[in-house]
């Protein structure tokens, strides 16, 4: 483990922060870079990552990576038991949610003097679940990820940093997109996480704000899983395996 102490004096002369101590709850591949970017920040201690359980089948395991680097799991998949986050002395300097599926309660919330989400959506549109299946669905020719802070509210905490880009709702599937949100969330992440403790969040304009929910994923209809063809096949088929919109959706 690093030492949580006072790191070298920088070259203006005044000292470093201290090393910041880090949880990372979610699923897949941008979870798996982004604790390997804490495991390798001289400036971070990742001491703990909390799944998405079950791990879906089709990204790679986040808690088979912490197991073999030695990262602590909690492998209920929820932060609730995170080892002594009930006792008035816990402390985590920075918790991120990168495509977590639960809902962070507010107890949790304050008690994190940080706590992030990266969001696939270019908020505060499409705020919820399933933003790149409704951006394809609404012909959106552009979306975006955001890191926001989370707040007791879904989606709607003030926005630390966003990038956004192109799609094609014309030949794109959901799986291109979500592959392409995975790179750009990848650029927004180590372009931000680097500068968090000098950027001023900015408040979101709820008058720009759209929202989805589960219950709607029913009408996603050829944009409900990853390709047209699996969604149309699933729609005839109740025991399909390809993911949905659920399981490949961003809930906070």
């Amino acid at each position: 483990m690093k030492d949580v102490g006072i790191l070298p004096r920088g070259t203006n002369g005044t000292s470093s922060r201290r090393v910041q101590s880090v949880v990372v709850m979610g699923k897949g591949e941008l979870a798996i870079r982004a604790a390997e970017w804490f495991l390798q920040s001289p400036s971070h201690e990742l001491v703990a990552v909390v799944p998405v359980i079950p791990e879906p089948k089709w990204a790679p395991s986040l808690s088979s990576f912490a197991a073999s680097r030695n990262v602590k799991v909690i492998e209920s998949g929820h932060y609730k038991d995170l080892p002594g986050v009930r006792e008035d002395g816990w402390k985590v300097d920075l918790v991120i949610s990168i495509f977590y599926d639960r809902i962070i309660k507010d107890w949790f919330i304050s008690k994190c003097p940080r706590i992030l989400n990266l969001h696939n959506g270019p908020l505060p549109k499409y705020r919820g679940v399933s933003p790149i299946n409704w951006a394809l669905k609404n012909g959106e020719q552009e979306h975006g990820v955001t890191i926001h802070e989370i707040t007791p509210g879904i989606d709607d905490g003030p926005i630390v940093g966003q990038s956004k880009y192109s799609i094609y709702p014309e030949v794109d599937e959901v799986i291109d997109v979500y592959r392409r949100a995975i790179e750009y969330g990848w650029v927004l992440f180590q372009q931000t996480i680097p500068i968090l403790h000098k950027l001023t969040p900015r408040t979101q304009d709820g008058s720009q704000a759209s929202y989805y929910s589960k219950r709607e994923d029913c009408l996603l209809g050829e944009r409900r899983n990853f390709t047209r063809e699996q969604s149309l096949l699933a729609s005839g088929n109740s025991h399909s395996h390809s993911p949905s919109a659920v399981e490949i959706g961003d809930l906070k």
